[in-house]
């Protein structure tokens, strides 16, 4: 298999595993379209890479994030975006030597089943309700608040 399509595959691995594209998708966070925008992003990766040489985590990371912005309405903060720029940065390096077994390898270790989606998304629930009992009562909607211009 060549490079292009050893990369391909691995990419398509690491966005099917990343748990944020995914419930961005699922949640219809990118509209009607959220299935074609990850496909797009797939290949949108596979170009940035083949046209930057010597990509740095940081600069994967801005590019995913930019994209989850813009196209999903999604600030990932869960410290994943790291995770996914390094397997994408390390799959690349071994789809450039023409490693397939390896590339089959990692591809084969994304394609393990982590914790379930709806345990991490009751436990996230959980620590959201936590936290928002933590703050005190909800604001009364009906209250007023007034609003005074600023004296210079």
């Amino acid at each position: 298999m060549a490079a292009p399509a050893l990369f391909a595959e691995g990419v398509r691995a690491v966005l099917g595993a990343w748990a944020a594209l995914q419930v961005a998708v699922e949640n219809g966070f990118g509209g009607a379209r959220g299935a074609e925008k990850a496909a797009w992003l797939a290949a949108a990766l596979q170009d940035f890479f083949q046209r930057n040489a010597d990509l740095e985590p940081e600069e994967v990371e801005d590019f995913l994030a930019e994209v989850m912005d813009n196209e999903f309405d999604t600030a990932v903060e869960d410290g994943s975006l790291a995770q996914v720029s390094r397997q994408l940065l390390t799959l690349f390096a071994l789809a450039a030597r023409g490693d397939a077994a390896a590339v089959g390898a990692a591809v084969a270790r994304l394609g393990r089943p982590g914790p379930p989606l709806r345990a991490v998304e009751a436990t996230a629930t959980a620590e959201d309700t936590a936290e928002a009992m933590e703050c005190g009562p909800p604001p009364d909607p009906d209250a007023w608040t007034l609003v005074q211009r600023r004296r210079k």
